[in-house]
């Protein structure tokens, strides 16, 4: 006797919630890759599973919505599709778990503590936790920043390739806050290579002065930098030097106790 699988009861199909065009142009999105981030008409079609005449209008829409670019020969995504990711990590319970973590480090430092995530040029803060002490910039949660004169900033663009990273920058206009600001896209991006290489930033006084802040990644399962956290403080009261020896220790256990949640809670 024959048998037949059976849909479970609550699998979406067309006509009962499940939108095919919607799927289709998700399809299209994930055909781009490390390996294949410029794609042609056919490797898109062949790559999602489409006819071409179906990958050319979602291509089309994507591109009219500015998601993905091209040149009528190779299309590209734009670093518009972050903003679908982006909603994500500032929604995660992630930061619901991570907030006594940063507390207790704002405790242990003695300086206010924050987190953000990476959107397109700029940084996002999502959590923030202060202390008593005076600062001179008012950061909440939602506060925008560039990233490339933040501590947050060298750290979360060290997850990118170097030509990401090029590129963001190109788009960033770099422009000096301070006297200390580096503004050459080449130093910009020797630096954010060392923050790769060592697994943290300090960055002294570019975004404003007398501010220093330094920063260490948050990873996932993969090791890729999806956040960052960073402590903060004011030139009149520490030193690049006390950051460096007294506060990172506690600063990269803390990133590290983040990710391990991350991890647990089955997000990582």
């Amino acid at each position: 006797m024959a048998t037949h699988a059976r849909r479970a009861p609550d699998a979406p199909t067309p006509g009962d919630g499940y939108v095919q065009s919607f799927a289709r142009g998700l399809e299209v999105i994930r055909s781009f890759s490390a390996e294949a981030s410029e794609q042609t008409l056919s490797e898109v079609a062949a790559r999602s599973g489409l006819t071409r005449a179906g990958a050319r209008r979602i291509l089309l829409t994507l591109q009219t919505l500015g998601y993905v670019e091209g040149d009528g020969k190779l299309y590209r995504l734009t670093p518009r599709i972050l903003d679908l990711g982006f909603a994500y990590l500032t929604s995660m319970p992630i930061w619901n778990l991570a907030e006594p973590v940063m507390e207790r480090l704002a405790d242990a430092v003695g300086e206010s503590c924050s987190a953000a995530v990476l959107d397109g040029t700029d940084i996002v803060y999502v959590l923030r936790v202060h202390t008593h002490k005076i600062v001179s910039l008012n950061l909440n949660v939602g506060t925008r920043l560039p990233a490339y004169c933040t501590s947050l900033g060298r750290v979360l663009l060290s997850g990118l390739d170097d030509a990401e990273v090029k590129a963001r920058l190109k788009a960033s206009g770099l422009r000096a806050n301070t006297r200390h600001t580096a503004t050459e896209p080449a130093e910009i991006l020797a630096r954010v290579q060392q923050v790769r290489r060592q697994g943290w930033a300090l960055v002294n006084q570019e975004l404003e002065e007398g501010l220093i802040s330094i920063a260490a990644p948050v990873r996932n399962r993969s090791g890729a930098v999806i956040a960052a956290l960073n402590v903060s403080g004011q030139a009149n009261r520490t030193s690049a030097t006390v950051m460096k020896e007294q506060l990172l220790p506690k600063l990269r256990a803390a990133a590290d106790e983040v990710s391990s949640l991350l991890l647990r809670a089955g997000r990582g």
